[in-house]
């Protein structure tokens, strides 16, 4: 998993804080560890964007005006109803050697047997959630499709984990990921000629 350096600024939690910043073209975020206080930072919100908007998961390094950096990851992100601005951020600090839950894209490799006679691929999710430790975390979970046929759908209990040792799925095990969905056939009425 890529490392990305992005820039925070530390700040006070005031009335109308947040939407100022906003203004400013930064947006408001807290970084929190287990057993740890809580700190409040803003980011630039271009730089995050990029980052939010990835097809890619990223180990985050939280680099402070005072030369401090942390590492993290985002944990939570939360949007504008209306605009789908990112109005918050969560980041999520952690230890070499601790086990920790991070939500990966999700890609497919292979032509499946299903689209070669028709069928549509769907990605039903489109990330799922992994632990493990982090410099173990793929940048995008790859599933191969080659074997699926239309109407059929792989659960995330069907997914092999042998390319990913030590990592574990945590979604439910009767998640569906991806299905071929079977091509559409005419349908013809009883009693046409």
């Amino acid at each position: 998993m890529e490392t990305i350096a992005l820039g925070v600024e530390p700040r006070e939690i005031i009335k109308n804080g947040a939407a100022k910043l906003r203004k400013n073209g930064s947006v408001p975020a807290v970084i929190y560890h287990k057993g740890e206080a809580t700190v409040a930072v803003s980011v630039n919100e271009i730089a995050l964007n990029k980052l939010v908007h990835s097809a890619e998961s990223h180990i985050i390094d939280l680099q402070f005006p005072d030369g401090k950096t942390l590492r993290s990851f985002i944990k939570d992100v939360q949007f504008d109803p209306v605009s789908d601005r990112i109005i918050h951020t969560d980041f999520q600090l952690f230890s070499a050697d601790e086990a920790v839950e991070i939500e990966v894209p999700v890609a497919v490799s292979g032509h499946a047997a299903g689209v070669e006679k028709g069928g549509k691929l769907q990605i039903l999710r489109h990330a799922l959630t992994i632990k493990g430790h982090p410099e173990d975390m793929p940048d995008h979970f790859v599933i191969d499709v080659t074997t699926l046929e239309a109407g059929h759908t792989i659960h995330v209990r069907e997914i092999p984990m042998d390319a990913y040792a030590g990592l574990s799925i945590m979604d439910e095990p009767d998640t569906p990921v991806v299905t071929i969905m079977a091509p559409k056939k005419d349908i013809e009425t009883p009693g046409e000629a």
